[in-house]
């Protein structure tokens, strides 16, 4: 799972700066900075906050941050149509 790339994605589609995300979950902007980089494991309560911060289901933001292995029964062509939706949802602001 690499959790931080689908923070730092889903934070650049809503055109957020880090600092701003971080004020909006409640953490530091130097901890986000650390999850974004994967050198943390976040709590799910965390996970959680940053979601919410986003505006955005925290299942998507699970999703787009698995990796290829851990969606291995998942044909490649759902898996692509799915992260495009849902990306197009984060972009729109309509994900939650």
């Amino acid at each position: 799972m690499q959790l931080g790339r689908s923070i730092r994605l889903c934070r650049t589609q809503r055109n957020l700066s880090q600092g701003a995300l971080a004020d909006a979950a409640g953490i530091s902007k130097s901890y986000l900075c650390l999850l974004e980089r994967d050198r943390r494991d976040p709590p799910i309560s965390t996970l959680d906050k940053i979601a919410k911060a986003l505006n955005i289901p925290l299942n998507i933001m699970l999703f787009l941050g698995a990796e290829e292995e851990e969606l291995r029964g998942l044909p490649v062509e759902v898996r692509d149509r799915l992260a495009g939706v849902a990306l197009g949802l984060i972009r729109a602001g309509n994900a939650a």
